[in-house]
């Protein structure tokens, strides 16, 4: 419909899916990833009810479900006591939402699935190797610079959707400040597959309070839909990669939280750091930022890409709006509601997450103990805190904005 198509920046499952959702409006995009294939190494995998309603308007929900897991509870652990505290289970939002669980499916294979529907569109094309090294706009759109087998080219669009991650060299480009702060301490994975489930009772997703070394415990269908396990626990700040992934280190930290006979078969070791930050702004003129290139946050809660996809979609509602006649005001939509929705329901969410799970004050364990156990007891509170914690009330919210 729009003669300039719309670009977007970043070939990760936010960019992909917002490409999608345009294409099957009709419009023209083009996505640019720098990576020449997707990256399928251990990253986001929890998928909400709010987003699966999402990606099943966008004809993905079968493929999902068929490559994930299915989770409908979770629980909060005493990891000293080795107790669970108190499980949540998503059947209570059955009248609530299509999908009363959560699908853990890793973001790789979403990725790979919206790569596929865009290849079989007329009006789509994803480049892959094509660096985003800068860009300009005025009144009339954006142009886009890319670097791509040794050479740079400059690509035009209508618009530009910035999804090109934390670093994100659209946001640097346009200046707009990532405020907001960084952990000391970096978040170790690893990735096993000994059943926890079988061993130990964990759900398929389990988070461990701990004064001392808290974790969490996710399973995921894995390569082969057989299943692995990753456990993410906090390091020191200081420690060294190699201190981290050392054998003994590893088994070690494994053996402290569930002890067990034999060596825990490690498939695979990752670190990161994280951060508590968010875009000064998600708009500025043509360009748009969207997920991690607009907001980050730590994992706990698995909040940050169901945000990001989001992001995706009600901005590309947008730009159809837009694109068929409506006046570009509408697109000030964008900064105005996603903004403080992240804030409010991601960044305080999961700030509030791991202060749960790595309190020091044991009165306080004991009294945060007892709230998760009311609300698990009560069913409207139940309700009202799985409505919050699946992103389903931060739907409403923007709906009603």
């Amino acid at each position: 419909m729009s003669e300039q198509p719309i670009l977007v920046a970043g070939g990760g499952p936010v960019g992909l899916v917002a490409a999608l959702a345009l294409a099957r409006q009709g419009h023209a995009v083009e996505v640019f990833e720098a990576e020449t294939q997707v990256n399928d190494a251990p990253r986001a995998s929890t998928t909400h009810p709010a987003t699966l309603e999402m990606l099943a308007n966008l004809g993905l929900i079968d493929d999902i479900i068929r490559l994930g897991l299915v989770a409908r509870t979770f629980q909060f652990w005493d990891r000293p006591s080795g107790q669970v505290v108190a499980e949540f289970d998503h059947a209570i939002l059955k009248n609530d939402t299509r999908f009363p669980f959560v699908v853990q499916c890793e973001q790789h294979k979403l990725a790979k699935l919206a790569i596929e529907r865009l290849r079989g569109t007329t009006n789509a094309k994803v480049h892959m190797g094509a660096r985003v090294s800068g860009l300009d706009q005025d009144a009339n759109g954006v142009r886009l610079h890319i670097e791509h087998d040794g050479k740079t080219e400059t690509v035009s669009g209508r618009y530009l959707i910035g999804a090109d991650g934390g670093r994100s060299t659209v946001r640097k480009a346009l200046g707009i400040e990532f405020e907001g702060y960084t952990f000391p301490e970096r978040f170790l994975v690893l990735t096993t597959a000994f059943d926890f489930e079988a061993g130990v009772g964990a759900g398929y997703r389990s988070y461990f309070s701990d004064p001392d070394e808290w974790a969490n415990l996710f399973k995921v269908s894995g390569p082969d839909g057989k299943g692995l396990w990753r456990s993410v626990f906090p390091t020191r700040p200081g420690d060294t990669d190699e201190a981290v992934f050392a054998d003994e280190a590893v088994e070690q930290r494994l053996q402290k939280f569930f002890p067990k006979e034999g060596a825990y078969p490690i498939v695979h070791r990752n670190i990161y750091n994280v951060h508590q930050r968010v875009a000064a702004s998600f708009r500025q003129g043509h360009v748009f930022l969207a997920g991690d290139a607009a907001h980050v946050n730590n994992p706990i809660g698995g909040l940050g890409l169901n945000c990001g996809i989001h992001d995706a979609v009600e901005l590309a509602a947008l730009l159809d709006r837009v694109l068929r006649g409506e006046p570009e005001a509408v697109l000030d939509e964008y900064d105005r509601r996603r903004r403080p929705i992240n804030i409010e329901y991601v960044q305080q969410q999961t700030v509030a997450n791991k202060k749960r799970l790595e309190e020091k004050d044991e009165r306080v364990r004991q009294e945060n103990f007892a709230a998760l156990r009311r609300m698990a007891a009560d069913p409207t509170a139940h309700r009202a805190f799985l409505l919050r914690t699946s992103l389903l009330a931060s739907v409403g919210v923007a709906q009603a904005a």
